[in-house]
């Protein structure tokens, strides 16, 4: 009898803990007991089987600036998780998001264990800076389980075969999401106007972002008293969250992970920290403004390296700013009550929006089958492939309209 498969996941923040977890589910549906996990992630993950031999959250790091500060941590964590391939003799590697620390294991598992395939799930958004990590990636790794369509074209062109898995923020499912038992429950009429603000779900987002949102808020708050607001504590940073919001002068409901997709569709408006949250929140039928702010010097130095119009997925898609975005010296108070106060003031607006965002996100592939069941397929072909000493081949999967893509080049 020949042993089980053994697939090693690696994730180095929540949103890859997440899509780790649903891949090994997606693997067990179709293996059953004939494959065991190892690897590197977070509670979601150790739910699903795959045991970490460290804690994940100091791998979260976003920027220049603060890269440099965790540079030490990496590098210990990625010596780590070589050791535990080379332990453990993986029959595949799956790298997930994380394009610093997963990167970095990427080589020193291929330096390791020369023959151990290596599939990364989802790739650097090249298209809207450094075009450059696509020939990187084509270098490490033997195959990208890519997000979206637009992505597929500048990693193909380097040699990298590429599957379209489609994104599992497209496909949450919302339909038993009551909005009017989430504002009964906190005591908000069904037609006073409510404020979701959610401040994003890495430590630096949160020390960065909170202060600006609280000012905004007042600025908003002093204009219509019977504003309602509510916060999203995302798991990761929910310590965070609750202490910063328990100092604002005014009232803020907090909401925690599992209720976020009620509170999404009963908000009017929502305020967000750059994101996957943005798709969630179009799926919710929510208008929103988008902000996002690095530290000064992180920002001074990627700047350069920005070639892509819109940070914001559906609005890259669409080729359009369909949610307003105002990132880094645009990210004021001032600036983010202008754009929410005009919003929540305007009714046809925000149906207008919610039409638009939810258009926007059909152009992104939000029909047909789940990523991760997907992902799972192509994962059990690259290993196959790679067994027999062929290359790995693409998994034929129906691709939507691609968009015109702006700054594409590499």
């Amino acid at each position: 009898m020949s042993r089980p498969l053994k697939i090693m996941l690696v994730a180095g923040e929540a949103s890859g803990d997440a899509l780790g977890a649903a891949l090994a589910q997606a693997l067990r549906t179709r293996l059953g007991e004939d494959v065991v996990f190892v690897g590197v992630g977070g509670a979601r993950m150790a739910e699903a089987g795959v045991a970490s031999p460290f804690d994940i959250s100091d791998l979260s790091v976003l920027g220049w600036l603060e890269g440099l500060k965790a540079y030490g941590v990496v590098k210990r964590r990625v010596a780590d998780t070589a050791a535990l391939a080379v332990a453990e003799r993986p029959d595949a590697v799956v790298l997930i998001d994380s394009w610093g620390f997963t990167i970095r294991v990427a080589k020193a598992i291929r330096a390791a264990l020369p023959d151990t395939p290596l599939i990364k799930y989802v790739g650097p958004q090249v298209w809207a800076s450094r075009p450059g990590r696509a020939k990187t990636l084509a270098a490490s790794v033997d195959h990208l389980l890519a997000l979206y369509a637009f992505d597929a074209p500048w990693f193909e062109r380097e040699g990298l075969p590429t599957t379209v898995v489609g994104s599992q923020a497209l496909h949450v499912d919302m339909s038993s999401a009551d909005p009017a038992a989430f504002r009964s429950s906190r005591g908000i009429a069904g037609d006073a106007p409510l404020l979701l603000v959610l401040p994003g779900s890495r430590r630096s987002e949160i020390a960065l972002m909170t202060p600006v949102y609280e000012a905004a808020v007042a600025r908003l708050k002093k204009a219509d008293p019977g504003l309602e607001v509510a916060v999203i504590a995302a798991g990761p940073v929910a310590d965070l969250v609750t202490a910063e919001v328990a100092t604002w002068p005014f009232r803020a409901h907090l909401v925690a992970e599992g209720e976020k997709s009620p509170a999404m569709k009963a908000a009017t408006v929502a305020l967000a920290t750059s994101g996957t949250v943005s798709t969630e929140l179009a799926l919710a039928g929510a208008p929103m403004v988008i902000s996002y702010r690095f530290q000064p010097l992180s920002y001074a130095i990627m700047k350069p390296f920005f070639t892509g119009r819109y940070a914001t997925l559906f609005n890259h898609a669409a080729d359009e700013e369909i949610a307003k975005e105002l990132i880094q010296s645009d990210a004021t108070a001032e600036n983010l009550a202008a754009e929410v106060g005009r919003l929540l003031a305007d009714p046809e607006a925000r149906a207008s929006q919610a039409a638009r965002q939810t258009a926007a996100l059909d152009l992104m592939g939000r029909e047909g089958r789940d990523p991760s069941d997907i992902a799972a397929e192509a994962v059990l072909r690259v290993i196959a492939a790679k067994s027999g000493g062929q290359t790995a081949p693409v998994v034929a999967v129906r691709r939507p309209a691609e968009p015109e893509i702006s700054g594409q080049g590499g």
